[in-house]
């Protein structure tokens, strides 16, 4: 038994049953709430999605249930001129109401757009999905999934049929080949990584291959990693194929009674020799065939991300990659099949109610009339508009174009998400209105709105999600809403009210009062479907916990796996080889912009931050973006660490420090995603991103691009350290970024908290600047601090000391001392020895003082330099674990923590 229903422990406190809100491995969590606000967050042991495990970010959520960050009331303009004043729902409503009114008679329903998110629940999506299209007859619906994983449903759908994941998260357990393209789990999905290692624990035999060009965690623990070029992946599998069609490795009976199209794809993969695979990949021919071997030989899984959805050839990677597994008949199976990780939580749900612009609800097409009228049908009206809407990238192309007048932006962050970012943030200045509802008041999208809807987020909402395995979970609340914050679903169900009395629509199309009963709706239009849940309900997944679909009526549980009979969701049941070649991408390198930049994510940071970037916690592994380069692009360049670089293509710019990597190879960079004009003086990663599409997906290649790295001499530095309790200090800061060339702000620490600001420049910025920021820091005339001013060096110190401690640094023109007097602020007293040297230009701390570096185990706060010292002591892994508790508790350290002990432990062999 699973029920989610809370559970009393003692009078103050509850326990309830959800799931993580970060990725789509959809980790059961209990929260923990006292007097109804949440305390604590533990992983869910009964969850089949991680049984109880949590990486760092879902380990921290109970952190970030905090109001500081939040949006609890409404807001409206009518102005661009004017600020935003807090309204009440009323006014904001019947605004909006009014003006999509106007725009839909004045310009027609397509006129009107709304841009949603995989974070949604499913039921806030299919009243969304149901109000474009049923009410405003309009299918300008998309979503942020779009950005994610629209390639890796358009794979399915062209060879298997359908967006049907077929394999289960236990087929890791059962597999003796995992085959890893294009993602890094350890860091994306690490709940999922930890149950990879357990696996290869047990069964040693087990191969693993990881296809990607970055020489990542996940690619370290492989047995064999195929370092390809960027893009080329196409190439590779269909070279896979070739070697596996000439070692007589494919399971013909399979290929012929399952599957069509493969005389047509033989004679392609023909011309894909070794040699021709190896010269485009940039690897070597034996480990092209040592890993065709390996795949072939099964039974083989598949996990696959953003390396290969993110790419203008994104359908024809999956397919290609799919193409594997029906070749050698490894789907189906314990063990075997192609698994799409989902980057988002419930990507999975908003793709079954139909919630893009191409799709209908029950995994149905716009394009297919017979689609079409039945769901007219189920949601009893004349019909469904039979167009194709705008796609992520076409509807914000619309919008500043002005064919969309008003777009509905909800729970979701384009202008840090959305590729080539200074055409987005053109298309917001252009649009005639723009309606975002969140959660969070800190995104960089929140400027551009002209009425804000406050919405319930994780540990407030109730409803389901869908993860990738295509396992649904009910969530309750634990919480009550936050401020006047209302759920997503509400939201829209009382706008649609509103325009249903404008229109004169009678009777209501969204007639509802509870999750329940839009469930219950959605539940129904996958009767007869590839998804059939008809056979859920809320009492059942609330006392029988998180199921799979399909389950249908009379079932008595869902199916762990899909296509065991080999029949498939096509007309004739029969899988549909993919027939492509191999294409460059939508960048190349030039003499102009020689370098390659590839994007990711980090592992203790998500999307933009607005959640994760709230927690101190979670920068102490990685607290500032850097451009990661190979070492001899670094000579070449006369660059060193942390020097301050501008990157460039013809879509933008931006500075930031260096630091050199191992991780990529020569004429390759990378920068993580996450950052954006919230933490930095600049538009982040994405401005530089191609907004081309892949032609069937329509999704952009956000993965890579190309540019220019030139060094730059800014002598002017800042850095900035100051002991904060709340968020209102960093909000403070924010406005001060884009006054010097290169600048970052986050936090650090844990229970003691703190701002951190680095700035530098080409000259000495406007002294009002420098006297805002030290008002802000509360190092004025006056106050209990040291300082140091030489003007002739220009350098001025101020460190502020209360109740005995440093909790203020603020270092101009010289700035060695700067860590180790972080690390004074986090740990103790200031003591007379430290007071002594707390000035002086000293990059390490004076004697009796070690520096601890970067954090590497943020569960138990251990950090590199302790790790290093107990390795040089001899330690193993297992030695590390038992002394420090690195890598004990959530093990996202763990791959961390070998490379370690491979480096400096004096009895490693």
């Amino acid at each position: 038994m699973n029920n989610t229903h809370p559970i009393a422990i003692h009078p103050r406190q509850q326990k309830t049953k959800s799931t993580c809100c970060y990725c789509g491995v959809g980790c059961g969590v209990i929260i923990t709430t006292e007097d109804k606000k949440i305390i604590d967050v533990k992983g869910d042991p009964d969850h089949p999605a991680n049984f109880g495990r949590l990486c760092t970010k879902g380990a921290t959520l109970h952190l970030t249930a905090k109001l500081d960050a939040r949006q609890l009331y409404p807001e409206l303009r009518k102005s661009r001129n004017e600020p935003r004043r807090r309204v009440s729902w009323d006014e904001s409503l019947d605004y909006v109401v009014d003006r999509f009114a106007e725009t839909i008679e004045k310009h027609g329903p397509d006129s009107v757009a709304f841009y949603l998110s995989g974070q949604l629940l499913t039921e806030d999506y299919y009243v969304f999905n149901k109000l474009s299209k049923a009410l405003i007859r309009t299918n300008n619906v998309d979503t942020n999934s779009r950005l994610c994983m629209s390639s890796a449903v358009a794979g399915y759908k062209t060879t298997l049929g359908a967006d049907s994941p077929p394999t289960c998260y236990e087929d890791i357990d059962h597999t003796k080949c995992l085959f890893i393209a294009g993602s890094n789990t350890a860091f994306a999905h690490p709940i999922v990584f930890r149950r990879i290692e357990d696996a290869k624990a047990k069964n040693p035999d087990m191969k693993i291959v990881v296809v990607d060009p970055r020489r990542t965690d996940t690619a370290q623990f492989a047995d064999l990693h195929l370092a390809i070029l960027p893009g080329t992946d196409v190439a590779l599998f269909n070279g896979l194929l070739h070697v596996m069609l000439w070692e007589g490795l494919l399971d013909m009976g399979y290929i012929r009674e399952h599957t069509e199209g493969f005389d047509a794809l033989k004679d392609t993969v023909r011309e894909y020799t070794p040699k021709m695979v190896a010269d485009i990949c940039g690897i070597n021919e034996k480990d092209i065939v040592q890993a065709a071997k390996w795949f072939g030989a099964g039974p083989t899984l598949s996990m696959y991300c953003m390396g290969l959805n993110q790419s203008i050839h994104g359908t024809d990677k999956n397919a290609t990659l799919i193409n594997l597994h029906l070749a050698t008949g490894q789907i189906g199976k314990p063990g075997a099949g192609p698994f799409s990780l989902t980057g988002q939580p419930n990507a999975m749900g908003g793709r079954e109610v139909g919630g893009m612009a191409n799709l209908l609800s029950g995994h149905r097409d716009i394009n297919n009339a017979a689609h079409r009228a039945e769901v007219a049908k189920l949601w009893n009206i004349d019909d469904v508009p039979a167009t194709s809407g705008k796609t992520a990238v076409e509807m914000f192309d619309a919008v500043k174009n002005g064919e969309i007048k008003a777009i509905w932006i909800a729970c979701t962050n384009p202008a840090h998400s959305m590729p080539d970012l200074n055409n987005v943030l053109a298309a917001l200045d252009n649009a005639a209105l723009v309606v975002l509802q969140d959660a969070f008041n800190n995104t960089d999208s929140n400027q551009y709105a002209d009425v804000i809807f406050p919405a319930t987020t994780w540990g407030e909402k109730e409803g389901t999600v869908t993860n990738s395995e295509r396992r649904i979970t009910r969530l309750q609340a634990a919480a009550p809403k936050s401020g006047e914050a209302r759920h997503d679903w509400e939201i829209a169900v009382d706008f649609a009210q509103r325009l249903e009395k404008k229109l004169g629509s009678k009777p209501s199309l969204f007639p509802y009062t509870t999750t329940e009963q839009i469930f219950n709706e959605h539940r129904e239009t996958t009767r007869g479907r590839d998804l059939d849940i008809t056979g859920l309900s809320y009492p059942l997944l609330e006392t029988q916990g998180p199921q799979q679909w399909p389950f249908k009526e009379g079932d008595h549980q869902g199916q762990a796996r899909l296509y065991t009979d080999g029949v498939f969701q096509t007309e004739n049941g029969k899988a549909k080889f993919a027939n492509a070649t191999y294409k460059t991408t939508a960048d190349t390198t030039s003499a102009r912009q020689p370098l390659h930049l590839l994007t990711g994510r980090l592992r203790d940071q998500w999307h933009g931050m607005s959640r994760t970037g709230t927690i101190a916690q979670l920068y102490n592994h990685v607290d500032e973006p850097l451009l990661s380069m190979n070492e001899s692009d670094m000579q070449r360049r006369q660059l060193k660490d942390c020097d301050i670089v501008k990157l460039s293509n013809k879509r933008g710019e931006l500075n930031i420090r260096i630091q050199t990597s191992n991780e990529v190879k020569p004429a390759q960079t990378f920068l993580p995603m996450h950052w954006g004009r919230q933490f930095m003086n600049g538009l982040g990663a994405n401005a530089l991103m191609p907004a081309e599409v892949d032609k069937i997906s329509k999704q952009p290649e956000l993965k890579h691009t190309t540019i220019k790295v030139e060094k730059l001499n800014l002598p002017w530095q800042m850095t900035v350290m100051r002991s904060c309790h709340d968020l209102s200090l960093i909000s403070q800061i924010r406005p001060l970024l884009s006054h010097f060339d290169y600048a970052t702000c986050g936090l650090h620490g844990r229970e003691n908290s703190m701002v951190v600001l680095r700035a530098s420049h080409h000259e000495a910025p406007d002294a009002d600047i420098v006297a805002q920021l030290d008002s802000l820091l509360g190092m004025v005339e006056g106050a209990p601090m040291l300082q140091y001013d030489d003007a002739k060096r220009s350098v001025s110190k101020r460190i502020l000391v209360e109740h005995h401690q440093v909790t203020g640094v603020r270092l101009i023109g010289e700035t060695l001392a700067a860590d180790w007097l972080k690390q004074v602020m986090q740990q103790g007293a200031f003591t007379d020895e430290l007071r002594k040297w707390a000035l002086a230009p000293l990059s390490t701390p004076p004697t009796g003082q070690k520096s601890r570096g970067k954090i590497i185990c943020n569960c138990y706060d251990v950090s590199e330099n302790e790790i290093i010292e107990t390795c040089e002591m001899g330690a193993d892994l297992q030695t590390l674990q038992a002394k420090l508790k690195c890598g004990t508790e959530c093990g996202s350290c763990v791959p961390e923590l070998k490379r370690l002990v491979q480096q400096h432990s004096k009895n490693f062999a």
